[in-house]
């Protein structure tokens, strides 16, 4: 994928993605700060601002390739509003958003405002690989790690909206209802209970246990999710 990419005819939000290929290899340095940058490079240039470019699918490819390589267990720095975890953690969540931008809501949305989606090369093209990113991502649906475990669960929801693949739904449910939807962290919360709901299964009795304006802030690059709460103090010193 790195050698045999034509980087150069390929854009990021910054413009040819010729930079991409190193960052893609530094997710597996031994140094942290390189990791640490080059998922940043994934999340600002690559996918910027939830924007898919036509140097996000081979990213996207690559990225799932790479999940099972124990380095990936590695952790990585922290930013203000990063959820816990390793850098696997991290790439999943970042597969995620990607799948999220080909989910039949994002779809509907854009069409809606007159930006029919098949029509856009990079939406065509990442919708096309949802097949091969599920198979990558729900290998880690069961993990040991929990915060692997639910970042992988979360990535599943929006794959599942291909029609390839919404047979799949079935096996998910119990474990967004029962590890999801109980998750620490009401961004998994508000997942699950979503697509419970959009697939039309019961969600009497789970709700999202905290405000959706919260600010979280990592106490340290390998924190879990237990962590991540809130006291009631905390929020009182939120800035709005």
């Amino acid at each position: 994928m790195l050698t045999e990419t034509d980087w150069a005819a390929l854009e990021h939000a910054y413009g040819p993605a010729t930079d991409t290929p190193a960052h893609l290899a530094g997710l597996l340095d031994a140094d942290q700060g390189v990791r640490s940058g080059a998922l940043d490079h994934l999340h600002y240039k690559v996918h910027h601002q939830q924007t898919l470019y036509t140097a996000t699918v081979p990213a996207a490819l690559y990225v799932a390739g790479i999940l099972p390589d124990p380095r990936t267990d590695r952790p990585v720095d922290k930013k203000r509003h990063d959820l816990p975890g390793s850098l696997r953690t991290g790439l999943l969540g970042w597969l995620g958003s990607v799948a999220d931008q080909v989910g039949d809501e994002a779809a509907e949305g854009s069409r809606r405002l007159g930006f029919p989606p098949e029509e856009y090369p990079p939406f065509v093209q990442a919708s096309e690989i949802r097949p091969l990113l599920y198979v990558a991502v729900a290998a880690w649906v069961i993990d040991h790690d929990p915060d692997v475990r639910d970042a992988a669960i979360a990535t599943c929801v929006p794959l599942l909206d291909d029609s390839r693949l919404s047979h799949h739904r079935t096996a998910l449910v119990p474990l967004l209802r029962e590890k999801l939807a109980v998750s620490a962290l009401w961004q998994y919360q508000e997942r699950a209970i979503e697509a419970l709901a959009s697939w039309g299964e019961d969600t009497s009795g789970l709700e999202v246990r905290r405000d959706v304006f919260e600010v979280c802030d990592a106490p340290n690059n390998t924190s879990s999710a237990a962590d991540w709460a809130l006291s009631p103090t905390d929020a009182a010193d939120l800035p709005f």
